[in-house]
């Protein structure tokens, strides 16, 4: 009997090891936030009229409406007085400082799982010494910033609390022009409010941005949704009650909603916040080029380069040792999609590329003396942008150096919680010189400041009139990298 048993019993032992086997090979991790499964292409009644077929759309907003505001939450901020050296000529020669007193703020943010996690803009979050949120059934607590990104505008905030009511990410790819949305947030000290409104344009960019980041990326769905001061950070929705975008910007000459409002599409926000929980900061990728396309190109470049006659982004210059380099891009070519989505504008670039890591492979489609080619290209850290004092900053390009009028400069890029950061100076500010002699390069200023315990730096702001100066010390102290 036992002999007529046993090779069931290895049969059936090898083919759950089989089985086992196989599963593991096609198992792939998901990311901590994922694309919602439950969104599904909307069952519409048709009706044929006059020749043309006709959809009723569903205007129902209650279902999404009320699953909302569950999820957004108030978050007020409070900043600490402090005393700040001021920058002006005056101020270094008698020693003048400024008082600044505490500071009160608030915004809006999107509840993202059950465990706490919070996403919400830069902006709202980015100076506060203490970050409090309220939810929509009046519970009240303070949160940690686990992460904040300038360039994107977007931050993460995480509670102690369990079980909470919280918002799927949706595709933003799927929104279209002219579909209803929601505004989901806290505007003007008022309660969880909810106001609708159409897609009205996508892959917009305003420069908002470039005042907190140097290389900013931008590109926002625009609604017609009533947003206001307090809404930053809030939900944009579609009519499934699925996150679209985290509302960040109004165009207004009061500073009041006066038409067009702006939201992060949620594709770029998931793989920012994916990346902040799991590393603490963005994990940016780079093809390594810069570019420009005819939506922001002056009309010598438009007729020169053939922008007018091509539809796509320009390359201007492709940088050496580079993932666009090694793929064999070249100045002159025109990108038009990547992995297979259309790319027309710098935005569009922007956006595509926002969604990987340095590593990742993309497939970028280019036009080169009219002929469609396919390169793939390997993303890499931005180059030329080393770490001193603790902040990350690069020697400015050719274009750069034109564009300001001057020899030489290096960027800051990134001031992180470097010393640089303790001094005010922010993202984006162009150092040209350091206790008085000129700074062209990221080696010059490693030179300027090797062995030296305290310096004052000089430089300017693009977009900004004069110049500013910082006296930074403490340099020689052994944390410093």
């Amino acid at each position: 009997m036992k002999t007529r048993f046993f090779p069931v019993i290895i049969t059936a032992a090898i083919t759950s090891l089989a089985t086992l086997y196989a599963a593991s090979k096609l198992y792939e991790p998901k990311p901590y936030f994922g694309v919602s499964e439950k969104e599904q292409t909307p069952v519409q009644y048709a009706s044929f009229e006059g020749g043309t077929v006709r959809t009723t759309p569903n205007a129902d907003f209650q279902p999404a409406a009320e699953s909302a505001v569950k999820a957004v939450v108030h978050i007020k901020t409070e900043t600490k007085a402090r005393t700040v050296q001021g920058d002006d000529v005056f101020s270094r020669m008698f020693g003048q400082q400024y008082y600044i007193p505490p500071q009160q703020g608030a915004g809006s943010g999107v509840v993202i799982s059950p465990d706490g996690y919070i996403v919400t803009n830069n902006h709202v979050v980015a100076n506060a010494d203490q970050v409090t949120v309220t939810f929509n059934d009046r519970l009240t607590t303070k949160a940690k910033v686990v992460s904040k990104d300038a360039a994107t505008d977007l931050a993460v905030l995480k509670v102690e609390e369990k079980n909470l009511p919280f918002m799927e990410f949706g595709n933003s790819d799927n929104v279209k022009l002219g579909q209803w949305v929601l505004a989901v947030g806290y505007p003007l000290t008022l309660d969880a409010t909810v106001t609708a409104g159409i897609v009205s344009a996508k892959s917009r960019a305003i420069g908002i941005n470039r005042t907190q980041a140097s290389q900013p990326i931008e590109s926002f769905i625009q609604t017609d949704a009533a947003v206001n001061p307090g809404n930053s950070g809030g939900a944009l929705v579609n009519t499934d009650g699925l996150l679209i975008g985290i509302n960040s910007a109004i165009a207004s000459p009061t500073g009041s909603y006066a038409g067009y409002s702006y939201a992060i599409p949620a594709n770029i926000v998931r793989k920012v916040v994916n990346d902040m929980v799991q590393f603490g900061t963005v994990q940016r990728g780079y093809l390594g080029i810069n570019y420009i396309d005819s939506k922001n190109a002056t009309p010598e470049q438009i007729s020169g380069l053939g922008l007018d006659k091509t539809e796509g982004v320009y390359i201007m210059n492709v940088m050496e040792g580079s993932g666009a380099e090694k793929g064999g891009l070249q100045k002159g070519d025109f990108i038009t999609a990547i992995n297979n989505n259309q790319v027309r504008t710098s935005p569009e670039l922007q956006e595509q590329i926002a969604r990987y890591r340095p590593g990742d492979v993309v497939k970028v489609t280019y036009l080169r003396n009219g002929s469609s080619k396919i390169a793939s290209v390997e993303l890499k850290k931005e180059a030329g942008a080393p770490k001193l004092l603790g902040a990350e900053m690069r020697t400015l390009t050719s274009e750069e150096k034109k564009k300001y009028a001057v020899s030489g400069g290096v960027v800051v890029t990134n001031t992180g919680n470097s010393v640089l950061a303790q001094a005010r100076i922010k993202n984006g500010f162009i150092i040209t010189a350091v206790d008085d002699n000129n700074v062209n390069t990221v080696d010059d200023f490693k030179k300027a400041i090797a062995n030296a315990n305290a310096v004052q730096i000089a430089g300017f702001y693009p977009n900004y009139r004069g110049m500013y100066y910082y006296n930074l010390s403490g340099l020689a102290e052994p944390n410093q990298e």
